[in-house]
């Protein structure tokens, strides 16, 4: 079945846009998810669980803004805090009182937070988060996981998508442009091999400032064990434990993964999901730690440098208040467990039914569709078993079809999503999975 379309259609077509973008902007596409270029989609408006493209077409939206839409599109009360606080000024750079009382509700959520210092997104937040670490315990060097997302920031890109088992501790560096000295800045272990990690830590623990950790590595759930012994170790050597709680941050759990998993770190990078929408990360942690950002009334040598004109901006701060209102009700963890639950379950049996080794992989609320025989993939190099060209095959079908998810990518559920959007999911996941095994699907060039 096709797409279906809404009204209000733009005066350009989807095919006049897409050919401007590539002539305007770099790569053609504002970051790295984007769809092969036949099937691409320029977006008009999101409404709850839905986008609308400006060719009219509807689309079941799983994508989610890459996550910070965990209350849907355009919630109502969303909206209607931002338009108030628009009336009285979007950005001062001056403490305003949303900043100042979210800050407080940020502290009550979050186990290990004493403080927190605003950003604006969540490389901001881990490359800062690292600077404090580093001034903290007068160390240079940071243990990362490899397969971890942790953005764009230098100290980040290594180790992040190899093809084959790096040569740990040491990995290749992931983009052009990252100053060769860093390579012997950043130690890189297996996530989940707890013996590895632990031994490296005790290895480098004279020289090494941070463990940064996705507490949910992408679709990978921690080992039994695993951050209970990272954990233990950095305590134990005086290294400062991070988790990068972007993604699993007020989206896995109120208290995010540090309440989902029980174990709980020296400081936390959140973002995504805490604004509705909106341009805000934070950095939470313990009060000594977080007193290396220290401010102007000290001397420049004596403070970790991190400011922003946004940061903390009333706006986002605004459009986080009325965000966490919503996620605090009763029964939406709930609610996102038992939507996001069903439409795992299902993807995974109509994998079953077509004869596809189909795996939903991760937690309810995030997951990843791969198409591998593993079903309990434990560290990045399992993951290279996915068949990549059938995965965006698969996603291709899908967005056809009207569901908007990225090849190889992740499945987001906000709580706009309904049992009626999972029902049609579910039919087009199974369309899809049919028209792959007949060849329907041309392979996107990559």
């Amino acid at each position: 079945m096709a797409a279906t379309h809404a009204p209000g259609q733009t005066s350009a077509s989807n095919a006049e846009l897409l050919q401007l973008a590539r002539r305007v902007l770099s790569g053609g596409a504002l970051g790295f998810l984007m769809l092969p270029s036949d099937d691409d989609v320029v977006v008009r408006e999101g409404r709850g669980s839905r986008l609308y493209g400006v060719d009219g077409r509807e689309y079941i939206d799983y994508l989610l803004g890459s996550g910070p839409m965990l209350v849907g599109h355009c919630h109502p009360r969303v909206v209607e805090a931002v338009e108030r606080q628009l009336r009285q000024g979007t950005t001062f750079y001056f403490l305003n009182e949303p900043a100042i009382r979210l800050a407080e509700r940020v502290i009550d959520a979050v186990p290990c937070a004493e403080q927190v210092r605003y950003v604006t997104t969540g490389s901001d937040a881990t490359f800062l988060s690292l600077r404090a670490a580093r001034a903290y315990t007068g160390r240079s060097k940071i243990l990362k996981f490899e397969g971890g997302w942790h953005g764009t920031n230098d100290y980040a890109m290594f180790g992040t998508v190899p093809t084959e088992a790096s040569d740990y501790p040491h990995a290749e560096v992931d983009s052009l442009g990252v100053p060769a000295v860093l390579a012997d800045e950043v130690l890189v272990a297996p996530y989940n091999d707890t013996e590895l990690a632990v031994q490296l830590i005790d290895e480098y623990a004279s020289d090494l400032a941070a463990v940064i950790i996705e507490p949910l590595q992408r679709v990978l759930r921690p080992a039994p064990g695993f951050l209970e012994a990272v954990r233990a170790a950095c305590t134990r050597r005086g290294v400062v434990m991070i988790y990068d709680e972007i993604v699993t941050g007020f989206r896995l759990a109120w208290g995010g993964a540090q309440e989902a998993y029980g174990v709980v770190p020296d400081m936390a990078c959140y973002g995504k999901a805490m604004a509705g929408g909106f341009p805000l990360a934070v950095i939470a942690g313990r009060r000594d730690l977080m007193d290396t950002f220290g401010n102007v009334g000290r001397a420049p040598q004596t403070i970790a440098w991190a400011s922003g004109t946004f940061n903390g901006n009333p706006l986002a701060a605004t459009a986080a208040h009325a965000a966490l209102d919503i996620l605090s009700e009763p029964g939406v963890y709930d609610q996102l467990h038992r939507i996001g639950g069903r439409l795992r379950a299902g993807i995974q049996e109509a994998g079953r039914r077509r004869g596809l080794p189909v795996q939903a992989l991760g937690e309810d609320m995030v997951f990843g569709v791969r198409f591998m025989h593993n079903s309990q993939p434990t560290q990045w190099v399992d993951l290279l078993e996915n068949d990549r060209s059938l995965g965006a095959r698969f996603a291709v079908q899908c967005v056809k079809r009207g569901i908007l998810i990225v090849p190889n990518e992740k499945f987001y559920i906000s709580i706009a999503h309904t049992d009626e959007d999972v029902d049609r999911t579910l039919e087009v996941v199974d369309d899809a999975l049919a028209a792959c095994q007949a060849g329907a699907a041309e392979t996107p060039a990559a």
